[in-house]
């Protein structure tokens, strides 16, 4: 094996291990210490520990086995090679934070009346592990390889996907855990899933112009000249008047959107612009590739 590709795989490995160390902290400071749920396989994994005082880790290495296999045949070799990384870190961290707090060399957050808090923390963490390891092509096993395989073949968002089986899992958990836990447990899985859709989906937000005017040559100027911002000029043909023009396609940073559009204005005041979200931008003068 060459040092590139080395390098490459050190690169993938190191965040999918550090997501779920993330997650499982979340799981064991936040989750577990206040009787709150979570979905999927580790939502029956922390089941078995309140009722039974299963070890976590042990579990989720267990219960994990068949989805595995599952994906070994969907997501193929590379694929699954990072959800084992996944599966078997996530069972490494959850039995060295429980080591840790046996230990006494932390102590979880606790609370007896403000479970907002604490559902409100257990979400932003159990979303940033996931959206950590989810990016770097891995999962942490269970409902994750699940959402990992409709993702590929449908096209749904991982966080959507999550969110619906989670609710399932932790409405089935009603059996044994109060209501009023449910629902600060559906907070925290829903701030989970939107954090898991931010991460995926870029932290840098920007916004795309799309400009059709019959001065487009004339604000691409202006905007190269100006902003010093890349402008693609794509022909077209307005459907009723049959006249050729240039279409203006511009990515700015929010910070640059009124200024952009006094441009526009100020060369064309009937110019049409459509104004929509970019999640990520990858090349020059934004985010390296």
């Amino acid at each position: 094996m060459n040092t590139l590709k080395l390098t490459s795989i050190i690169k993938t490995v190191a965040p999918i291990m550090l997501g779920t160390a993330v997650y499982a902290f979340g799981l064991l400071y936040f989750i577990i210490p206040n009787h709150l749920m979570e979905g999927g396989v580790t939502g029956i994994t922390i089941l078995l520990n309140y009722g039974f005082d299963i070890p976590v880790f042990l579990t989720t290495l267990l219960l994990n086995l068949p989805l595995f296999l599952l994906g070994w045949k969907e997501l193929g070799a590379k694929q699954i090679a990072y959800t084992g990384v996944g599966i078997g870190s996530l069972s490494f961290f959850l039995w060295l934070f429980e080591r840790m707090i046996a230990l006494g060399w932390f102590d979880p957050f606790q609370t007896e009346h403000d479970f907002i808090l604490a559902s409100l923390y257990a979400g932003v963490t159990l979303g940033l592990g996931l959206g950590i390891v989810f990016r770097f092509g891995g999962t942490t096993g269970g409902v994750d390889i699940v959402a990992r395989i409709c993702g590929r073949r449908f096209g749904w968002s991982m966080g959507q996907v999550i969110l619906v089986t989670d609710v399932v899992i932790i409405g089935l958990s009603l059996i044994y855990i109060p209501r009023e836990k449910i629902l600060y447990t559906l907070v925290a899985v829903f701030i989970a899933s939107r954090v898991i859709d931010f991460i995926q989906e870029g932290a840098y937000a920007a916004k795309a112009f799309t400009i059709i005017s019959d001065f487009g040559q004339e604000i691409a100027d202006l905007i190269t000249n100006e902003m010093d911002r890349g402008v693609t000029l794509i022909p077209s043909i307005g459907a009723y008047s049959k006249q050729a023009k240039h279409m203006v396609y511009c990515i700015v940073s929010r910070q640059e959107i009124r200024q952009l559009s006094r441009l526009v204005k100020s060369v064309d005041p009937r110019a049409f612009v459509i104004i929509s979200d970019v999640h990520d931008v990858q090349g020059e003068g934004f985010r390296e590739i």
